[in-house]
């Protein structure tokens, strides 16, 4: 025979059984605030730390070692942060210091952005701003990260009585900072308080406006315009249709006129795709866009009209045909000049237009007003630009024009030969004029 098996031992359901288990359960929960109560006192420290000792990472009497126990403090604190076992954000005197530490490390007074007057002579108007490192970037880094920790998790209704407008003011005023990785950051953060921070959206907008405006009027260089950009870019991309007047209006007295700046290279990618986002929306829009963009069109910078150029070309094509029709006559103009460009980027761009169906298309529907001017621009690059390239290009070009429409082709470069040997004449009979005033005057002066 096998072993006999012992029978199990049952489970005591005695009161002093579960008295003790009741116990046993009381001193878990217990053990359980008191470690709440721990990590709470333990955060607090860290934050007044990280609140009473600001680095700057310039100032001689820092050392290293101070900077790196201040690095680890914030790491710990942003690890608090993260752990999922406590709810440590939900509390309001944690909020409260969090905040105010990290006004503490962020807002400090930034170096002016440089201006034309303090710009090296033979640097280039469009030029991008020179990228400057802030020092103290390893700990700014760990407060931005922190931060966005605190906006994603916390309850915005009672985080809204430590981030204020005043907070948010001094936080857009960071976009100032010649630090990309700054901006880069900062823009992530802003945004991210404006996605969640329902209530504070209107006020946003209306701050960040002021910030385009007072860059258009008033500043000549400006950082963080491409990244407050890209912001709005997201924002018009959720914009309803039909869309409300008050947004149209930022369209017209805001995105339009920075199309004005110098500077226009550093953030016409962020511009252009907002202001393409409004005409996709609303295809009768794209009238207002053109012509303002026509409006501020330069004079003497080349990099700014190639980059008009493709700006236009891409708005073409998003345009009602309807619109297309009323801005054939203005856009072609414009390109016609272009054409002429002494800068061969600029004419050749002009030169690749053609290679656009829709902006062909374009040009077919005001054939009488448009041709002449067209063709007069051709016939002049054919004969006389200095580019060889650019009267190879032309050369290229000029078949598809004549096949458009012959009689009219060749109707336009009689009409332009005339012109020409009219504009000829008058200049000898101008030269003949000033030679008899001089004869004139060198008989008086023998005399």
């Amino acid at each position: 025979m096998g072993a006999q098996r012992t029978p199990p031992k049952k489970k005591s359901t005695t009161l002093e059984f579960l008295f003790s288990l009741d116990s046993s359960y009381t001193n878990y929960g217990d053990n359980t605030i008191n470690n709440n109560q721990s990590s709470s006192q333990e955060l607090l420290s860290i934050i007044s730390y990280c609140t009473n000792f600001i680095y700057t990472f310039v100032d001689p009497l820092e050392t290293v070692s101070q900077q790196d126990f201040k690095k680890l403090k914030l790491t710990q604190l942003l690890s608090l942060l993260k752990s999922p076992e406590n709810n440590l954000l939900d509390d309001d005197e944690i909020q409260s210091a969090l905040v105010s530490m990290i006004s503490a490390n962020l807002f400090r007074p930034l170096p002016p952005c440089p201006n034309a007057s303090t710009r090296p002579v033979d640097s280039p108007d469009d030029e991008e701003p020179m990228a400057v490192p802030v020092p103290s970037w390893p700990h700014l880094q760990v407060v931005y990260c922190i931060l966005l920790r605190l906006v994603i998790n916390a309850d915005p209704k009672t985080l809204r009585n430590h981030i204020d407008h005043s907070f948010l003011v001094n936080l857009l005023l960071l976009f100032q900072s010649e630090d990309p990785r700054e901006r880069e950051t900062l823009k992530n953060v802003y945004h991210r308080i404006y996605s969640k921070f329902t209530f504070y959206r209107s006020n946003m907008r209306k701050s960040m406006i002021n910030v385009f405006l007072h860059y258009v009027c008033e500043m000549e260089t400006q950082c963080g315009i491409g990244e407050l950009l890209e912001i709005w870019g997201s924002i018009i991309n959720g914009f309803a249709v039909p869309i409300k007047e008050e947004h149209k209006l930022f369209l017209v007295k805001v995105l339009i006129p920075l199309h004005k700046p110098k500077g226009i290279q550093t953030y016409h990618r962020q511009l252009a795709y907002c202001v393409s986002q409004f005409v996709q929306k609303e295809t009768i829009l794209g009238e207002t866009v053109v012509r303002g963009i026509l409006k501020y069109w330069p004079v003497t910078n080349c990099q700014k009209e190639v980059l008009l150029i493709g700006q236009l070309e891409e708005l073409v094509e998003n345009i009602d045909p309807g619109e297309c029709k009323k801005l054939a006559k203005p856009l072609c103009a414009q390109f016609a000049k272009c054409l002429n460009s002494c800068n061969s980027q600029v004419a050749e761009r002009a030169l690749y237009l053609w290679n656009n169906e829709q902006f062909v298309k374009m040009v077919t529907l005001e054939m009488e007003e448009v041709f002449p001017e067209v063709v007069q621009r051709i016939e002049m690059n054919l004969k006389g630009h200095w580019s060889r390239s650019i009267r190879q290009l032309t050369e290229s070009i000029k078949p598809m024009l004549e096949e458009m429409d012959p009689i009219m082709y060749s109707k336009c470069v009689k009409e332009t030969e005339h012109r020409i040997n009219m504009a000829e004449q008058e200049e000898m009979k101008r030269k003949l004029k000033w030679e008899e005033l001089e004869m004139a005057v060198a008989k008086k002066q023998n005399l």
